[in-house]
């Protein structure tokens, strides 16, 4: 007979054997028991001043890792705490488990007591909930199969009197289970090597669905003569390819425009294709084919007219292709993939190698200038973090990363203040790399709780914080239409984030010049030395850009 055990015990050990990778949360009364369990298995876990930290955390470490993260929460208020963060992994499709305690189904005046599903349901998360004792063990691995193989943030639910009951200790028995990998139809891809085939200037753009699908890619881009980009999330994924034009968008350079706008075929490898990685449309030039390759069959075509959809994984519909079109074409064509083409791309493809007028002031630093001199002070094997602003191209597109894993881009829900969360989340998934911030003002300490977290944890964070004592985005959209007194709602006293930094145990330095960021490279130097144990902030006063280029696209779509 097998032995009894309470529900919360079986809950964490059945997601510690699934593989979880690291915890994140706040805990209170409601799951202090199970998160216990899952340390007690041997899953690190992290403590966040704030759930809402904690969620976005646990999303970054997803994204980076290539594990399941968790979040655990209270019921009701810590629930609702972390919805934010939520909302943002439910849209970005991460695979990530919200292990949340609720209220017992009789404790309808509980004050914990809210309609959990429904606001789970209400950011495009999945509700599943542990129903019984005896279906405990079930229930968890059909919410990790369903993050999993589905590609969603699933929120989990223990209800109080579920999870202090008993049943019997069938986790021994749990299958980790095998992520599933489309293939995609033959006739399907044989339409694709078609198209590809009567191409003269292919272009393959691929997003977080092309990860994992690099070499499979870049061998048909190669055979097929296509130049290769990417959307913001899946930046650094073509590095190091001759032909790689970098983020296709918003934060495209004018030569990257340039080759994308005149594509005659662009193809979309796991990328939604949406207003940001095409601008609105404005990359695909008429007479222009387009073709988008996903896993879920309501993705194709969702945000633009497409000639062809294939449903199937990018890896192996690369493959399939290659094999095809190699059997069509044995020898590989040129096309796109042109010398000159790819003298032009490493000229001009980056920003940081365009060149531009110095808006620097002596008392305020040109956000470029900046950027490009911390590109060059900061060591290349880097991690880098973005929050959303007007300031966050620069960080996007200046520094740069060193592969796919070296950038964490949480914007699907365009959240301000998510960027230090998802700096921690993403250090955590990849120690052996700099974590860098890139964060303005206003978001920066819309979470700046975490910094303390950051501190706690002894990790050699540099946070790059544009300051410009504003929301600069709101400032710059609506500077031409109203006067100054009606914009003070997004104005700002100049705050010293330096010595509030050093508040929170890291270090902090105030910068508005080259010559001040010479403060900046003893704390380098002793993260070299591998002697470094605090974050460093930067403060960077900078100068007005007068509304980035990324801001107005990004106002369109509102």
């Amino acid at each position: 007979m097998s032995e009894q055990a309470r529900v919360s015990t079986l809950v964490g050990r059945t997601l510690a054997k699934l593989g979880v990778g690291h915890v994140f949360g706040v805990v209170g009364s409601g799951n202090f028991d199970v998160t216990s369990t899952l340390m007690a298995q041997g899953i690190p876990f992290t403590a966040a001043r704030h759930e809402g930290g904690a969620a976005t955390m646990a999303d970054a470490y997803t994204r980076m890792s290539g594990k399941v993260g968790v979040v655990t929460t209270h019921q009701g208020c810590g629930l609702s705490n972390a919805i934010t963060g939520i909302g943002e992994a439910a849209k970005s499709r991460t695979p990530m488990i919200v292990l949340t305690a609720d209220t017992q189904a009789a404790a309808i005046r509980s004050n914990f007591k809210i309609d959990q599903d429904a606001l789970a349901r209400s950011v495009g998360a999945v509700a599943e909930r542990i129903h019984s004792p005896a279906t405990a063990v079930a229930d968890t691995v059909r919410a990790f199969r369903t993050a999993v193989n589905e590609r969603r943030t699933v929120v989990l639910s223990l209800p109080l009197d579920v999870q202090s009951g008993t049943a019997a200790d069938e986790v021994g028995a749990v299958v980790v289970p095998e992520p599933l990998k489309i293939r995609p139809d033959a006739g399907a891809v044989g339409r694709l090597v078609s198209l590809i085939s009567a191409a003269e200037r292919p272009v393959f753009v691929a997003g977080r669905g092309g990860r994992g699908a690099r070499e499979e890619i870049l061998a048909l881009a190669r055979h097929a003569g296509a130049l290769v980009a990417t959307s913001a999330v899946a930046s650094g994924l073509f590095n190091s390819d001759s032909h790689n034009l970098g983020i296709s968008g918003g934060f495209s350079s004018p030569a990257t425009a340039e080759f994308i706008s005149g594509a005659d075929l662009i193809v979309g490898w796991g990328c939604a294709l949406n207003m940001w990685t095409m601008r609105h449309g404005r990359l695909i030039s008429a007479g222009t084919k387009v073709v988008q390759i996903d896993v879920e069959d309501s993705a194709l075509g969702a945000n633009r007219p497409i000639t062809l959809g294939v449903l199937g994984d990018s890896g192996l519909t690369a493959a399939d292709a290659l094999a095809a079109l190699a059997g069509l074409q044995p020898e590989s064509a040129e096309k796109y993939r042109t010398e000159a083409n790819a003298l032009a791309i490493k000229q001009g493809s980056r920003w940081r190698d365009v060149e531009t007028e110095d808006l620097s002031t002596g008392s305020s630093f040109d956000p470029r200038v900046l950027t490009r001199e911390l590109d060059t002070l900061l060591p290349a094997e880097r991690i880098v973090a973005v929050d959303s602003g007007n300031f966050m191209g620069y960080p996007s597109q200046y520094l740069a990363v060193p592969d796919e894993f070296g950038f964490c881009f949480t914007q699907a829900f365009q959240a301000i203040g998510l960027g230090l969360y998802t700096a921690i989340g993403a250090a955590l998934a990849q120690p052996h790399r700099l974590p860098v911030l890139g964060a303005g003002d206003g978001g920066f300490l819309m979470g700046i709780s975490e910094l303390e977290t950051a501190a706690r944890l002894k990790l050699p964070l540099v946070c790059i914080v544009y300051n410009d004592a504003a929301y600069g985005a709101e400032v710059h959209h609506f500077a031409s239409e109203h006067s100054e007194a009606e914009l003070s709602s997004v104005v700002f006293p100049d705050t010293d984030i330096a010595a509030i930094a050093r508040g929170f145990g890291a270090e902090g330095v105030t910068v508005r010049t080259v010559a001040d960021l010479e403060a900046v490279r003893p704390w380098i130097a002793d993260y070299q030395a591998g002697t470094q144990d605090r974050p460093l902030v930067i403060d960077a006063k900078i100068a007005s850009d007068g509304g980035s280029w990324w801001l107005a696209e990004a106002f369109q779509g509102h």
